[in-house]
């Protein structure tokens, strides 16, 4: 190990980038990953987020069908170079965190059955669930996470799907979780932080144990990205649906879940709970408008860069970037990558294979998908399709939204009212005929005492103006407002209003009051 020096990075403030080891680059491999790191620099990337590497069996996966926890996939390097790959990382400045699946084991080589209860007879999604009731398996469990976090010098993990853990013990097995790393973080001397995924909207795993939660530090935030998607691309299919008015964003800038007790008409039961915006820091909702699952789960894998224009896409990314959460980009999506990210398997065995894939089929089949154009998850052109291809980097549309992307890592930087973790110091309004919206961040950091010629630099507050509607919208500003950023060259600041075209948006920071 060479990060002796390395003493962490914390989530709040920070960007997350999710990437596929065997996808990210041509080589598909943790040392060709190394490689790109300046580049992820350049995004603002404080952390990058690696889909599981633990090993499973075939050659090709997502990682979600892992067997053996404590090993590391031999495609992608081995342990050995996975180490060389957390160095180059916190050489970079980068935090590491590790996506880790305890919920299920893959359905192929999966062995430990054979050596005691690690399965029970309850089943959900993805097979047989995992006995964390068991001592023995919980155990298990929390030496896997703390074996990532110590011995392979991680600094955070993402907790898979944690709804799927079947557990009423007293001491919840993520609440265990915490409080064994959370001790382990105090022996390094350096933060070490868990982040759920999680299909509940119960901001419980994030309250703190003396608060009566279970202490993690962070969960992801699907509703963000649902209320995005919806707006731009007016896709109101399955769980969308719920999303389709632009008061949906709005609510989930202001309130953090959109369904936080609401009744979900995919669901069709209440579902969530509220957040206390008063007290909880808005970082920790980890958002995205692409992710692996978003992407991978729709019959081809296609992304939003199918859909959208330039200007579109740059408006999902100031979202992330300006708006209130932890923002998480997914690999390739800051150029406008033009390869999908496609569900892709390997097992050796031809008749699971077959399965899955004719499973596959039949799944979009049903919802009146053509099936010979769903790709089959055991064809290896699925997996070569999902590669990234760098060479779009530096040309067309692929330059210019790359441009937007690192324009906007600068001014997150530059302006704390965008990294403001105050929920309450948040301002929304929605014109819903219109379909335009104003979201007015922080503000409240201003140097004490201060008068406002002496204001600090980057200290005022920032609107965030998106119009997602039909027609051009002229958005009053205050005298003395400046534009930072702007999703086209079409849209323009006068002395009392930004003009935006339809389809666009911008920054403008707002003279100090």
């Amino acid at each position: 190990w060479q990060d002796a020096w390395w003493t962490g990075r914390r989530l709040a403030g920070g960007v997350v980038y999710e990437l596929h080891v065997g996808t990210f680059t041509p080589e598909g491999t943790f040392d060709a990953a190394a490689t790109r790191l300046e580049h992820l620099v350049s995004l603002g990337v404080t952390h990058v987020e690696l889909l599981p590497v633990n090993a499973f069996n075939g050659t090709r996966n997502w990682g979600y069908d892992g067997v053996l926890w404590y090993a590391v996939q031999e495609e992608y390097g081995g342990p050995a170079a996975y180490q060389r790959f957390v160095d180059a990382c916190h050489q970079a400045g980068l935090a590491v965190i590790q996506d880790v699946v305890y919920n299920h084991l893959g359905p192929s080589g999966n062995y430990l059955p054979l050596y005691g209860p690690y399965l029970g007879d309850e089943r959900n999604t993805w097979g047989e669930v995992v006995q964390v009731r068991e001592p023995e398996v919980r155990r298990y469990i929390i030496d896997n996470a703390l074996y990532w976090l110590r011995d392979m010098h991680v600094d955070a993990l993402r907790l898979d799907a944690v709804h799927a853990l079947v557990d009423d013990a007293d001491d919840h097995i993520l609440e265990a979780l915490t409080v064994a790393v959370a001790s382990e973080s105090a022996h390094q001397g350096r933060p070490l932080t868990l982040i759920a995924e999680s299909d509940l909207n119960d901001p419980r795993l994030v309250t703190p144990r003396e608060g009566g939660g279970y202490g993690l530090d962070a969960q992801w935030s699907d509703d963000y990205h649902h209320a995005i998607h919806v707006a731009l691309t007016r896709e109101t299919t399955g769980y969308y649906g719920d999303f389709e008015p632009l008061g949906a964003l709005a609510k989930v800038m202001e309130r953090g879940f959109f369904h936080d007790g609401t009744f979900s008409t995919f669901r069709d039961r209440d579902h969530g709970h509220p957040i206390d915006v008063e007290r909880m820091p808005s970082w920790r909702l980890v958002v995205s408008a692409q992710n692996h699952d978003q992407i991978g789960n729709r019959a081809v894998g296609d992304r939003i860069v199918e859909a959208l224009d330039d200007s579109q896409l740059l408006v999902a990314a100031m979202l992330l970037y300006a708006g209130p959460y932890t923002p998480m980009l997914f690999q390739g999506e800051e150029w406008a990558a033009s390869s999908p990210f496609q569900f892709f398997t390997s097992p050796p065995e031809a008749e699971l294979g077959r399965l899955t894939a004719e499973g596959r089929i039949a799944e979009f089949a049903a919802m009146g998908w053509d099936p010979d154009v769903v790709p089959d998850p055991q064809d290896p052109a699925t997996f070569e399709r999902s590669r990234l291809r760098w060479e779009e980097l530096g040309s067309g549309r692929h330059a210019t939204v790359l441009e937007g992307y690192r324009r906007l890592a600068t001014l997150r930087r530059e302006w704390a009212a965008l990294t403001d973790p105050s929920l309450h110091a948040n301002a929304v309004v929605v014109d819903e005929e219109a379909r335009t919206l104003r979201l007015t961040r922080g503000g409240s950091l201003r140097v004490a005492g201060s008068s406002d010629a002496e204001a600090a630099p980057g200290t005022g507050p920032v609107d965030v103006l998106v119009n997602v509607g039909g027609a051009a919208w002229e958005a009053p500003v205050p005298l003395g407002a400046t534009l930072l950023f702007a999703t086209s060259a079409d849209v323009a600041l006068d002395d009392a209003a930004v003009h935006l075209p339809p389809g666009s948006g911008a920054l403008v920071a707002l003279p100090s009051r």
